[in-house]
């Protein structure tokens, strides 16, 4: 590369890096120790920065003399030169994988942390813990009866030792009018759908429609199921379906409108 040229790519690189810090020129050359005439003659080409200068630069902006004078071979460029331009290049991540590699482990770990929420907040998730806490004591709560147990499992609906009041989020829950009664699964022939411990709210009907979950009494006894034609079907393919025949003692007890499930 002749003279020049080299000057001429100087020149760019400086002014590359200095528009990216927001600076003038005058501004520029007091940071560096050098006169504001001396730094206009870089730009104008009638002279080059020495060595010294160039280091100085460097250290200013953050990053190797190689991207300010590419005649430094030793050292890779991070920028396009003038003649082969690379496509979404920011000299600003070279500065700050600069800055980063002069910090302690300490500092090292505060830097990502902050540029992590910063990305957070730019994608527009951060979330304030403190706001959210509030929201969430502060959504209104319901204490609702819940007079019996319903098996998912071996089959009971009432125990003489079963009525407790329970709380439940009020928005979690349906309207008065959609339901008549509450219960609490015990057993698993319904996961994932209901699981053991979930609630559910049952609007009592005597006929459920096909392939709708409902509670039915079979034989004396009450389960959670899904109704098909010949069955009372388990999700959960460990559990036998509950066939349903002509001599089977069956009747419908209602329907599941809703399930909670404590979070």
């Amino acid at each position: 590369m002749d003279e020049k040229k080299r000057m001429q790519v100087i020149a760019e690189n400086i002014t590359y890096y200095r528009k990216q810090r927001g600076i003038t020129q005058k501004e520029l050359a007091k940071e560096v120790g050098i006169t504001p005439s001396t730094m206009t003659d870089y730009m104008k080409l009638r002279s080059a920065p020495s060595f010294g200068v160039i280091q100085k630069l460097a250290d200013f902006f953050g990053i190797k003399k190689s991207d300010i004078d590419t005649t430094f071979k030793e050292e890779k460029s991070t920028i396009p030169s003038s003649s082969i331009p690379l496509p979404n290049f920011d000299p600003r991540q070279a500065i700050l994988l600069s800055n980063y590699s002069k910090l302690n482990d300490t500092r090292k770990n505060k830097l990502l942390a902050t540029s992590e929420t910063l990305l957070a907040e730019e994608q527009g998730k951060i979330i304030d813990i403190s706001e959210k806490r509030a929201e969430y004591d502060a959504r209104k709560r319901i204490s609702l009866s819940v007079p019996g147990k319903v098996s998912a499992g071996t089959g009971y609906w009432q125990e003489d030792d079963y009525d407790t009041m329970v709380d439940f989020y009020a928005d979690d829950i349906p309207d008065e009018k959609d339901y008549d009664t509450v219960a609490v699964v015990v057993g698993h022939s319904m996961e994932p759908k209901i699981k053991n411990g979930d609630f559910l709210f049952i609007k009592m009907k005597d006929q459920v429609d096909l392939n709708k979950i409902g509670i039915f009494q079979v034989d004396g006894e009450n389960y959670v199921k899904k109704l098909k034609n010949d069955c009372l079907e388990s999700l959960n393919k460990d559990y036998d379906n509950i066939p349903i025949t002509a001599d089977t003692d069956f009747r419908t007890i209602g329907e599941v409108v809703d399930i909670y499930r404590e979070k």
